[in-house]
């Protein structure tokens, strides 16, 4: 009886070297490695090894993640079930990550793949195999850490020594690149001083910007060696202000927050750059008082300028503490001037309203009871949306937006849903709408339900207790001229659980305006929280 054929086991053979150097010569590192895993592959071929032919070969990539087109492609050459073994020279020629190792064996696994390193003689069919494999992975990962450590200690070192370590160069400078130094480029230093001399002059980053912009100057140009291309763009106030603040530029270097020498020339004197530094101080000063930005849009994230193609986030301005003005300012305006953007700003109030109105058309047209955010359609849809808070609104909104766009020129209005990524076009003009907000903060505090009122001025007065600054609750009612039995009903809130309250506090109750206070008073009087719990969800369901 003839014996029976063993079943063929087709190997990939994965190379893989950390550097691109040497792999322009006729025999490299890879072609060895390769050259090692074919002939311990036809050592095996009684065991029906065979190696494909199909090359995996990773030059110039690090062993420390995963990013490796061939390792990709090899991956997914097992996932279509023609790879049955990998071998490599190493272990760590796969990956010098302990994590990321155990990933890929697992993955492996998944797929019923023999690992097998040639020169440390095992393979993950048996324990043993992988108990050596885990221990030399783990003084793989050992090995690159430790390299890397001396590495960033050796970059330190150069650094402080004044040494250029790589990069592109800033506008100003070429690189030397057989003595790894700075030098001056002639043309670009004269620019490098023209921008601080406007920028002394006219004290202003934003029109630095807007000069060199409208004379058609530009950011400086590079080719990287891939083919990509870096720079060439207009200037923005981020350019200018990275220029400003550049040690580089005074013939110094900046590590780990210390200054030191470097070994280049200097383009700018420490005079002027010192008084660059002065004017940029007392312009944050200035910002700081004139300027509030820490107010948030219920667009804020998802509106864009559509002729910019970039976002608009949202500010406003207080005159006399009563009259709010609210907007959305382009990104692109703000950094390189208005005249660069033809939507600039546009009123938050105008904005919103259409986005909401126009949210309210598209969805009109479209019911659907298995729509997987109903809850939220149903709060835009109803009546109760007014009485939301903006968190709750901003929620609702980013859970049916991706996007919105707006082109004052055109007054074109796109709106694209989460849902498919559906688009809508508007015709929206916004003038139609005032311009002026009007805040008054004792109107918008009636608005709040009074429960929650009650429950803040509960929590309020008990931090005044806790802190001292009042003995006791006699006070707080001769503070609040109410009656002390009114006092205590207040305070009696802070016997509800914390879940009900968080409730009342944060979360957009569309019911809470018509429950009255009285009617807790039952959830109070229970001590099982669990039974206010199930008192709180009737109270809700009434």
């Amino acid at each position: 009886m003839e014996p029976k054929p063993k079943k063929r086991i087709y190997c990939a053979i994965y190379t893989r070297k950390s550097t691109s150097e040497g792999l322009d010569q006729d025999f490299t590192t890879l072609d060895a490695q390769r050259e090692s895993a074919e002939n311990y592959i036809a050592s095996q071929k009684s065991e029906g090894w065979i190696a494909l032919q199909e090359q995996y070969n990773d030059g110039g990539f690090t062993g420390a993640n995963l990013e490796r087109p061939a390792l990709k492609k090899l991956l997914a050459a097992i996932k279509n079930h023609t790879v049955d073994c990998v071998v490599v020279y190493k272990v760590d020629r796969l990956s010098r990550s302990l994590l990321d190792f155990s990933r890929l064996l697992e993955f492996f696994d998944q797929h019923n793949v023999t690992f097998v390193s040639v020169t440390q003689h095992f393979n993950t069919n048996s324990s043993m195999g992988r108990l050596t494999l885990n221990i030399l992975l783990s003084f793989a990962q050992f090995e690159r850490e430790l390299i890397s450590e001396r590495t960033k200690d050796k970059m330190g070192a150069a650094r402080k020594r004044g040494q250029w370590l790589g990069g592109r160069p800033p506008l100003g400078f070429d690189i030397d690149r057989e003595n790894k130094r700075l030098v001056i480029h002639p043309e670009e230093a004269k620019l490098i001083k023209e921008i601080f001399d406007l920028y002394l002059k006219v004290k202003s980053l934003l029109q630095v910007a807007k000069i060199l912009n409208n004379k058609g100057t530009r950011t400086k140009y590079s080719i990287h060696k891939t083919g990509k291309t870096f720079g060439g763009k207009t200037f923005g106030v981020t350019h200018i202000q990275s220029i400003i603040r550049n040690v580089l530029y005074i013939g110094k270097v900046n590590y780990a927050g210390q200054i030191y020498n470097g070994q280049h020339d200097a383009i700018i004197d420490e005079e002027t750059f010192n008084a660059a530094q002065e004017t940029l101080k007392l312009n944050r000063r200035e910002r700081k008082v004139t300027k509030n930005t820490e107010c948030t849009g219920l667009l804020s994230k998802l509106l864009h300028c559509k002729t910019c193609n970039t976002l608009m986030f949202h500010t406003y301005t207080l005159k006399k503490d009563l009259r709010k003005y609210r907007y959305y300012l382009c990104t692109s305006a703000q950094k390189r001037g208005y005249a660069t953007c033809p939507t600039r700003s546009i009123n938050s109030q105008a904005i919103e309203n259409a986005v909401i109105e126009h949210l309210k058309i598209i969805f009109a047209n479209k019911p659907d009871p298995q729509h997987p955010r109903k809850q939220e359609l149903d709060a835009l849809m109803s009546p109760v949306w007014e009485t939301l808070y903006p968190e709750e609104k901003r929620r609702i909104l980013r859970a049916l937006l991706k996007r919105v766009d707006y082109n004052q020129e055109t007054k074109k209005l796109d709106i694209t849903l989460n849902e498919n990524n559906q688009r809508f076009e508007f015709e929206v003009n916004l003038k139609k709408v005032r311009s002026l907000n009007k805040f008054n903060k004792v109107k918008e505090i009636q608005k709040e339900p009074t429960i929650r009122k009650n429950l803040l001025l509960a929590h309020h007065i008990q931090r005044l207790r806790d802190t001292g600054q009042i003995k006791s609750l006699q006070k707080a009612s001769e503070w609040l001229n109410l009656r002390h039995i009114r006092i205590d009903q207040i305070m009696n809130m802070l016997l509800i659980s914390p879940r009900i309250q968080e409730e009342i506090l944060f979360f957009g109750i569309f019911k809470l305006n018509k429950i009255p206070e009285y009617k807790l008073r039952s959830i109070i009087n229970q001590p099982d929280w669990q039974k206010q719990q199930e008192l709180w969800q009737e109270l809700l369901k009434a």
